[in-house]
């Protein structure tokens, strides 16, 4: 059976972030202002590790603002406490996220020293208008450099990207999305673009120059870059944003596509395709409906909707799990 994977975050948010993306407020978005420093984190470590004793994998992951721009020596520090429960046995490596434009060749040096075995690029388009607009600051060809250079270290990649930002496309996100096939990235994570309060894209969408998705399109847009992303081999580490409790309409949300169970959304749209398949192929009857144990739920819908769909159109299907089927196969029989 393989090892479950676990985290232990270490947020730093906006400490070395050299730049203010028209999105971006990671105080609102994270609901965190108060930076941990070197000397705080081997305490925080070990209450993690308290109750992590069943064997899993386990990695220190410093996320938030773009760790690799830190200053040289307090970055070190942060990697030195990290360190030494690797070199003591109790946690497998160290995760972190940057800027692209903030990995050289004396960062990968450095991060190899500190046993760093995965390093998160926030890649968020490789489309050069959708980075310009947005304010990133890097460019296509910045990605491509950071990525090679991480891939050549033997250190895992990650390229994160984010759906619906200024001037974005479906077919822009889904180059994106390819692009980050090609890199040979090793896994990626995707965020709907969301406004939050106190950030550039909160002024354009009250001057009426920026909308964002639909809850709607975005789970549209994601249905197929996810799909896209597991037939290629690229592990999704998360489908949509994880919200502060802050993080509400009213609060610091202004508008867009937030929502506490989005992949579980993505997901029942890619199992309602399947679905309406079905329908269209199979009689009226009474089924069951094989597929991966995993998927069960998403199968069955939120909030049962592909179920409800089902007996709407005269079809009574029990759902079951199976260990034996991949990744959306499924195994139809009819009940007599």
């Amino acid at each position: 059976m393989k090892k479950k994977h676990s985290n232990i975050p270490i947020f730093i948010p906006e400490l070395a972030c050299p730049h203010q993306c028209v999105f971006c407020n990671q105080e609102n978005i994270s609901g965190q202002d108060v930076i941990i420093q070197p000397s705080e984190i081997k305490g925080l470590i070990e209450e993690y590790l308290v109750t992590m004793n069943d064997g899993r994998t386990i990695e220190i992951a410093f996320f938030g603002g773009s760790f690799t721009g830190i200053d040289l020596q307090l970055q070190e520090e942060y990697l030195k406490v990290a360190h030494q429960f690797i070199m003591d046995g109790k946690v497998h490596g160290i995760r972190l996220s940057t800027r692209p434009d903030y990995i050289d060749r004396d960062i990968i040096q450095l991060l190899k020293k500190y046993g760093v075995t995965a390093v998160e690029l926030g890649a968020q388009s490789t489309s050069k208008i959708v980075l310009q607009k947005s304010g990133r600051g890097h460019s296509f060809e910045d990605i491509k450099i950071a990525a090679t250079l991480i891939k050549e270290a033997g250190i895992e990649l990650g390229l994160q990207m984010m759906i619906g930002l200024p001037f974005d496309t479906k077919q822009l996100s889904f180059q994106t999305a390819q692009d980050i096939v090609m890199l040979g990235a090793d896994t990626t994570r995707i965020y709907p673009t969301v406004v939050v309060k106190d950030t550039v894209l909160e002024k354009r969408f009250y001057k009426g120059l920026y909308q964002p998705l639909s809850l709607e399109e975005a789970i549209e847009w994601t249905k197929e870059i996810l799909h896209y992303f597991e037939e290629n081999k690229v592990k999704v580490l998360r489908v949509g944003l994880h919200p502060s409790e802050d993080l509400v309409k009213g609060k610091n949300l202004v508008d867009g596509p937030l929502h506490p169970a989005f992949k579980e959304l993505v997901m029942s749209e890619i199992w309602a395709e399947k679905v309406h398949q079905f329908i269209l192929h199979h009689p009226a009857g009474k089924y069951t409906f094989e597929v991966p144990q995993q998927q069960v739920n998403y199968a069955v819908g939120y909030k049962s909707k592909n179920k409800s769909l089902l007996l709407k159109e005269g079809y009574q299907v029990k759902f079951r799990g199976n260990e034996n089927l991949n990744l959306y196969e499924s195994k139809i029989s009819l009940c007599r």
